[in-house]
């Protein structure tokens, strides 16, 4: 062969710059020996000038002839095909792949980078570690905005590996807050101590782009002021203002009946939403409301389910609809007012919002805030956890129901049996304070608010679930840490709802968390006749155990302050005396106060709706609402 028509020729021509030359080299060897390496030199030479569909066909052309290089000819043509948008050969290139081919970095970046972008999160999962790992920024950058879509923040390991990509890039508080979220989960709190204070530093600086890339939920864990709230937006849909007006304009009918459309997966009688929701679903009027559950509920959660459900409302699967194929059929049913359960929590379907799925769309329980990038008309709350003062930090307008935002099941839901502090491993001559809430919600502020009691308070304990190993062992060390023995801090496991319930009377004094109160928990923990002691909060996370304190009838559990909070649960360790009586009151309020008046409840929640389809009839723009609230009760709503 002429030494000028070789490969070694066309190899020092593409070298050299000469893209030109090579080309011309590389179709006379092509003539002559179409083998994998010239195959291979072609697409990169084709691919430096810009031919890139030329490209992948001749890197295809390579890896279809074999050889040890067959799967790196194979992943060019995955690349290239990806910078050319398209991104359907692309996947299905890798199908190609073997399993360690597909680790390889750059197309764990394409596969990773598609998936993400079609929300296909689980699969995208399994490329995070790649790019965390990887020396590329983009790669790693990618790789955050995935580990934070599939975040498992129950997965100690994790940790370490956001840890690291902190490590290489300590000024970027995007992934900062990212590793605060596995830290507050697990109660680390000298990784708090340490990193919490550089984004409230930024955030006094007047520095909040960066909170963006916190999720809405991670935030009010940790902050209770409503004008961050709403910058954390990461994992929202994208959102366009005008869908609104075009939605609002679309022509409906309206019948007879208000037909309600709400919207879950929580659609199974043993999650904490139905706990709350159940009983108002099984008394709405349907006289006057046509009720749809738009489920998409896992199936092997349904089966857990021993409620009859077809009780809440005609059930319509929406589980394996696509968005648009949702609204359509949320569109066909006519449904006036369409509301979504979840908010920014895991498993939503809130994107289905931000569609004219309904004349009227709102929110609420699943979220304590504005859902923010959602179509939303209306936020359900009450006078406490919406004050008017928050109105400027929510897209929503306010729908204010009297006595408070959370529904509650009294027929549905167990009341304690009897339990010993001795079957429950507690000491039995100590005053214990007691903590039943998500170790998440034990923020910072909230442990050494504890610790101060503790101090004041000689002899006493407190009993703290946990949930994990490294949040148990979290929590013990920052006790230690500030001379509380350990002997003083219990640990309770999680326990089927039954047994729950019956030991929560056993303790002296519930203790709150802020600035992310307990919510379910707190109306647990009344309904079993145990007072909570809670501090007033700046936003709606924050002020829900006040709302449930109020309609029990024990305001005086609403401490003004921290040290106001401190005070009163040391008066209580110091005068015991004063717990029974309040014991008593919230226990006979129980049966005749609105918090677990789940029919006045429902009268107000539809006169709520009435009032919303009446604006959206006439044609006007949603407004703040406040139900006017019925004539309070002097005798039981039921037996007990």
């Amino acid at each position: 062969m002429n030494s000028q028509i070789s490969y070694p020729a066309a190899s020092a021509s593409y070298k050299a710059g000469n893209y030109t030359q090579a080309l011309a080299i590389i179709n006379r060897l092509l003539e002559l020996n179409a083998d994998a390496r010239t195959y291979a030199l072609l697409g990169k030479t084709l691919a430096q000038i810009g031919f890139k569909e030329e490209a992948c066909k001749a890197y295809l052309a390579a890896a279809e002839k074999g050889g040890n290089n067959a799967g790196e000819h194979l992943i060019e043509a995955i690349r290239l095909n990806f910078e050319l948008g398209n991104k359907d050969e692309a996947l299905a290139l890798s199908s190609r792949l073997q399993p360690k081919q597909r680790m390889d970095p750059d197309v764990a970046f394409v596969l990773g980078s598609i998936l993400y972008e079609r929300n296909n999160l689980e699969l995208a999962g399994v490329f995070k570690s790649v790019l965390l790992k990887s020396d590329n920024i983009d790669y790693i950058k990618l790789g955050i905005r995935i580990t934070s879509s599939v975040l498992d923040v129950t997965k100690a390991s994790e940790i370490d590996a956001v840890y690291n990509v902190l490590k290489r890039m300590p000024a970027d508080n995007q992934i900062r807050l990212l590793y605060l979220t596995f830290c507050r989960e697990h109660n680390k709190y000298d990784a708090i101590e340490r990193h919490q204070p550089i984004v409230e530093k930024a955030i006094a600086a007047g520095e909040t782009d960066f909170l963006k890339g916190d999720s809405p939920f991670s935030n009010i864990n940790w902050c209770g002021d409503e004008a961050i709230n709403r910058l954390a937006t990461r994992n929202t849909p994208r959102f366009d203002p005008a869908v609104t007006a075009l939605r609002r304009a679309m022509p409906h009918r309206w019948g007879e009946k208000i037909r309600i459309g709400y919207v879950s997966s929580d659609f199974f009688d043993q999650h904490a939403t139905m706990k709350l929701i159940r009983r108002v679903l099984e008394l709405h009027d349907r006289n006057q409301f046509e009720i749809t559950l738009f489920c998409h509920t896992k199936p092997e959660v349904i089966a857990k389910n021993r409620a009859d459900r077809s009780a809440w409302g005609n059930v319509v699967s929406i589980l394996d609809m696509k968005t648009e194929e949702a609204v359509d059929e949320i569109r066909r049913r006519e449904i006036d007012i369409l509301v979504d359960l979840k908010g920014h929590t895991h498993g939503n379907r809130t994107v289905i919002f931000n569609h004219p799925a309904a004349p009227v769309h709102v929110t609420w329980i699943g979220f304590p805030g504005t859902v923010s990038n959602i179509d939303l008309d209306y936020a359900i709350g009450d006078p406490i956890v919406l004050p008017m003062s928050s109105a400027p930090f929510y897209r929503e307008k306010f729908c204010r129901l009297p006595d408070t935002y959370q529904p509650n099941d009294p027929v549905n839901r167990p009341l304690p049996e009897p339990m010993t502090r001795k079957q429950a491993q507690l000491p039995e001559d100590t005053f214990i304070f007691g903590s039943f809430n998500a170790p998440r919600k034990i923020s910072l502020s909230t442990i050494n608010t504890w610790v101060r009691i503790l101090k004041r308070t000689p002899g006493s304990a407190i009993a703290i679930v946990f949930h994990s190993e490294e949040s148990r062992g979290f929590i013990r060390k920052k006790m230690a840490d500030n001379g509380i023995a350990a002997n003083r801090v219990l640990f309770m496991h999680k326990m089927d709802f039954q047994l729950h319930i019956n030991r929560i009377p056993l303790v002296d004094l519930g203790l709150d968390t802020f600035p992310y109160n307990g919510h379910t928990t707190t109306s647990e923990q009344l309904w079993a006749g145990l007072p909570v002691l809670t501090v007033k909060g700046t936003n709606f996370a924050s002020r829900v155990s006040e709302s449930l304190l109020g309609a029990i009838g024990a305001p005086e559990l609403v401490a003004e302050t921290l040290d106001d909070y401190v005070d009163r649960a040391v008066h209580y360790f110091s005068n015991p005396g004063d717990l029974p009586q309040l014991r008593a009151r919230i226990e006979a309020n129980r049966l005749v106060n609105p918090l677990f008046d789940a029919d006045r409840f429902r009268q107000h929640l539809e006169t709520g709706y009435r009032m919303m389809a009446d604006r959206a009839r006439a044609g006007l723009e949603p407004d703040h609402i406040d139900v006017p609230a019925l004539r309070a009760r002097t005798q039981p709503f039921m037996q007990g």
